[in-house]
């Protein structure tokens, strides 16, 4: 007898018709959402997407208009001691005494959270160290970089060791060094806790993200694994560079792509051909023998990996400029026009 399949665990956060108005402005509209625990979640979206009022309502600092949602269990509102107790959060510009050294603040933060005496100073020391602030622990956090106060936000956020993590947009402001860096210590929560990560920058929710929601304009778009996302809406394309010299037979290896019934587009540009394909399984075996029948020696020859921008574009499309206000954000809806 086959024993029974066991039961998935339980969603880490669970968000159902989750709504936020203000006045007119329509910011959620009727957001569902589950995100498994354990994960590294992207919410994925441009500048005023609802990325930040998801996170705030979901970290208990924001009411919404409508719906509901469960973190770690718990029903989501403002002040639910509960709910404080089983998350983290870093805010997108994070701020913090600077009078205090960095040792100070995390001991502050951790008090908060109920630690003390030698735990309290154990935990702080492994924070610093974890986050690479160890030789800058007693500076005072004035002096402290972009990157290092990322850093100090990170381990003020994990202090408590949370079951769930909120981290908004926590990297924006990092140069590319910093941004790697940083990317690096969120990745390596992974396991610890399930982290939630707003961004609108595709590259980095692909370095470390498992899951990924997109929004747009305060609805959800699409969400699931990320693999799955780039395998179902990400088009394959093969880019061929032909040796100097060939322009007759890569002429006819051209007209010999556009003919093939796998091939959705080929275009050429500075000298290579780019080939988007929608039978990836037929454009594998039947692409090379094209090349060699038409006689073109070729300098290069790729598959190009599908990316989440491929998949951003596929669905959302590009933001028009009539879309943005003055601050470089897409406008809301309106909830007078739905």
């Amino acid at each position: 007898m086959t024993a029974p399949a066991p039961a998935p665990a339980p969603a880490a956060i669970e968000v159902s018709g989750l709504t936020k108005q203000f006045g007119a402005i329509l910011a959620l509209d009727r957001l569902d959402l589950d995100v498994p625990q354990g994960s590294i979640f992207g919410l994925l979206g441009p500048n005023g997407a609802g990325k930040t009022t998801t996170i705030r309502i979901l970290a208990g600092l924001a009411q919404a208009t409508a719906g509901s949602a469960l973190v770690a269990g718990i029903k989501v509102g403002l002040d639910v001691p509960e709910l404080h107790r089983h998350i983290g959060y870093l805010d997108q510009d994070p701020r913090f005494y600077n009078w205090m050294t960095g040792r100070e603040l995390l001991a502050f933060v951790g008090r908060l959270h109920g630690l003390g005496g030698i735990a309290l100073r154990s935990r702080v020391a492994e924070m610093l160290e974890r986050v690479g602030l160890g030789a800058s622990a007693d500076r005072r956090i004035g002096g402290y970089s972009g990157g290092m106060r990322q850093r100090l936000g990170i381990a003020q956020a994990i202090i408590q060791r949370p079951s769930i993590l909120f981290l908004d947009e926590p990297v924006s402001s990092l140069d590319p060094e910093g941004r790697r860096d940083l990317l690096e210590l969120i990745g390596g929560l992974r396991g610890e806790a399930t982290v939630v990560v707003s961004t609108h920058v595709l590259s980095d929710v692909e370095r470390i993200c498992d899951r990924v929601a997109i929004l747009d304009r305060g609805r959800l778009v699409t969400e699931g694994p990320l693999q799955e996302l780039l395998d179902a809406h990400a088009r394959s394309i093969y880019r061929l560079l032909p040796g100097p010299g060939q322009d007759a037979p890569t002429s006819d290896l051209i007209a010999a792509l556009r003919a093939a019934r796998w091939v959705s587009a080929a275009s050429v540009a500075a000298g290579a051909i780019t080939v988007a394909v929608s039978d990836p399984a037929a454009a594998a075996s039947e692409i090379l023998p094209l090349v060699v029948a038409a006689g073109v020696v070729l300098d290069e020859f790729e598959r190009a990996r599908p990316t989440l921008e491929d998949v951003f574009l596929e669905l959302v499309g590009p933001t028009a400029a009539d879309d943005l206000d003055g601050r470089g954000f897409v406008r809301p809806r309106e909830a007078t026009r739905q």
